[in-house]
């Protein structure tokens, strides 16, 4: 029985596989004893390219990817890819770009190879994909001559592209290009004149119910349909996906345009979504009887698209169509949907059952992050006999447990409120020689916060401090809200104080917020001041609010005197800081304070154009 079979039989869900009685196990991994899947090697067909080796492959996209993923670029594999004359379809091209995604390079070269040598006719999807891959400060170059080529060829930056892009270059700080990028965007929308029929035709559309005279009127605007014009209709029309599915069934009724592709995969990230989900099936047969198929940056959108929206059944079952055709998702796909699976509050295993049996049914053999995926849904669903046994199924399979397993295991335990069990797992842990990092002591004190035993959560801490593991920012973080959660304020200043000048941690600014409000409710200034001075300290923005109104409302002049001097890492704060209490104190009606600390101030701010202002009109009125 192959790997991925047992585990299936751990679930209880196999249907036409081989009967496994499974070991019935305590909690505590060190008593499992018996679990023995027979492994069978799966025979795949690889294909290298070398000098000495001429490399056949067939039309299929796995074979071409698997080509070009062995290969640095060269005129060697250029000749060897057009010998063998593949079939540059739209989906298998979007395929191996988003393999490629990662080498913007080879991205680069085989692009252009496909459009130069091969007659491979790019598309909006295309381009698009290809600007996301160049967003690179290395590829830059080859960045723009991707732009100029679109707006050469008529094509057209949708929004969506515009601001991922746009938010790619702010994140890594390239902010010349942002400038230009976002200059090229507005001369491209000035002057193409199709941008304003497109938003014509999607207001027609999106203003009125669907009818023959909105037949009529669409009829008489002049609509010359490309793919490139519908598609950006479509994408118009995203938050009305029924009256998009409308039109796009009147454009297959035009004389002279067919669908193709493109279009089918434009319509169907329309329609994926709740409110559209009957019609999203419905079109999506529709697209496979006509010999056409999802290409793998769309179904990678939809999934995640349901997976963010709960729609669990529907995310496992467009896996299973995609699964059927040439373009597979990927390990790291599969991964993140049983993880999604997993994260819901009661794991639906059967669906877990389904994603491992097709995995394994397309000829794959489970990887540790498929093992992992299964294991991590299991120990979220309380079924630990099963889970157990699925990490003796990776070990049969080569792969070792290591902490992201052991976590998992925790983490169900914890949930279960299993607590003592969940921390001997960390015991087992180290006599199987893989010692507990931050994450997994983290996430044992977690368990023990949610369940409201501070104390054991603090005596893990304690362990996890002997044990000289790393404390960081997120498990303080969690212990200071389980401290806060119990109204214990002077513990969680006091753990948070201990942590920075004897652990020389770094908490979280929000960490420090939270306390920080927390204190001023309970009137502790003096403390809440000390965590700003520490803020300051280790380079946090500062948080002047909740002191400037707790002070207006109840402090004295030396509160606000003492504020000032722990908000500035100069001498004195900023002039804008002192209007701000001063404002505070004329709204409470504290004018003789506000005037009593005024005498107080130093003379450049006493003597500020805004502060006199400020205090002449206080005066007057």
């Amino acid at each position: 029985m192959t790997p991925a079979r047992a585990i299936l039989a751990s679930l209880r869900l196999s249907d036409s596989l081989l009967s496994t009685r499974l070991y019935t196990a305590p909690s505590l991994l060190t008593q499992v004893t018996h679990f023995s899947p027979f492994l069978m090697e799966q025979s795949r067909s690889f294909y290298y390219f070398n000098s000495d080796q001429k490399v056949y492959f067939s039309s299929k996209p796995s074979s071409l990817v698997e080509l070009l993923l062995a290969n640095d670029w060269s005129t060697e594999l250029e000749s060897e890819l057009q010998n063998s004359n593949p079939i540059l379809t739209h989906e298998t091209v979007i395929f191996a770009l988003k393999k490629l995604d990662k080498d913007p390079d080879k991205a680069w070269g085989f692009f252009n190879w496909a459009c130069e040598r091969n007659g491979f006719k790019p598309s909006s999807p295309s381009y698009s994909m290809m600007l996301r891959i160049l967003v690179n400060k290395d590829s830059m170059k080859n960045f723009w001559i991707i732009l100029r080529k679109m707006k050469e060829q008529g094509f057209y930056i949708d929004e969506e592209t515009y601001l991922t892009i746009s938010a790619i270059f702010k994140k890594e700080k390239m902010n010349s290009d942002v400038v230009a990028f976002k200059h090229f965007f507005d001369r491209m929308v000035k002057e193409n004149a199709m941008d304003t029929v497109v938003k014509n035709v999607a207001i027609v559309i999106s203003e009125k119910d669907w009818s023959n005279d909105v037949e009529k009127e669409l009829s008489g605007m002049g609509i010359v349909l490309t793919d490139n014009f519908v598609i950006r209709v479509l994408k118009e029309l995203r938050n009305y996906p029924r009256k998009a599915l409308q039109f796009f069934h009147w454009v297959g009724k035009c004389e002279g345009y067919d669908y193709n592709t493109i279009i089918y995969n434009a319509i169907m990230r329309v329609l994926g979504r709740h409110d559209s989900i009957e019609e999203f099936w419905s079109v999506l047969e529709e697209m496979k009887n006509a010999g056409h198929y999802m290409d793998i940056d769309t179904y990678i959108k939809i999934s995640r698209q349901f997976q963010k929206s709960k729609m669990m059944e529907d995310a496992v079952k467009l896996y299973e169509f995609v699964m059927d055709g040439p373009f597979k998702p990927s390990v790291q796909d599969c991964s993140i949907l049983l993880r999604s699976i997993s994260s819901s509050e009661n794991p639906d295993l059967d669906l877990v059952s389904r994603v491992a049996k097709k995995f394994e049914a397309t000829g794959n053999s489970l990887s540790k992050a498929v093992y992992d995926g299964i294991h991590r849904s299991l120990t979220s669903a309380g079924k630990f006999d099963e889970a157990i046994n699925i990490m003796k199924a990776m070990k049969d399979a080569g792969y070792e447990p290591d902490n992201i397993t052991y976590s998992q295991f925790v983490f169900g335990l914890c949930k279960a409120r299993r607590l003592e069990e969940a921390c001997e797992v960390l015991d087992e842990m180290e006599a199987h020689g893989c010692i507990p990092d931050t994450k997994t002591w983290t996430i044992l004190i977690q368990g023990h916060c949610s369940a409201s035993q501070i104390d054991k959560a603090l005596m893990c801490f304690a362990k996890m401090m002997e044990k000289n593991c790393d404390v960081d920012a997120d498990v303080l973080d969690v212990l200071i809200n389980a401290f806060l959660s119990q109204k214990r304020i002077d513990g969680a200043y006091t753990l948070l104080i201990e942590m920075v000048n004897k652990a020389h941690i770094r908490p979280w600014q929000a960490t420090y917020k939270l306390l920080i409000e927390k204190l001023l409710e309970e009137r502790k200034l003096e403390e809440a001041l000390n965590l700003l001075r520490l803020m300051k300290q280790q380079n946090h923005p500062p948080y002047p609010e909740p002191y400037v109104l707790y002070i207006s409302k109840f402090g004295t002049v030396e509160d606000a005197t003492d504020f000032f001097k722990a908000l500035s890492v100069k001498e004195y704060p900023s002039t804008s800081a002192y209007l701000h209490v001063f404002q505070s104190f004329f709204k409470e009606g504290r004018h003789s304070e506000a005037k009593d600390l005024l005498y107080k101030c130093p003379h450049h701010i006493r003597k500020h154009p805004k502060i006199s202002e400020l205090f002449g009109s206080a005066k007057s009125v």
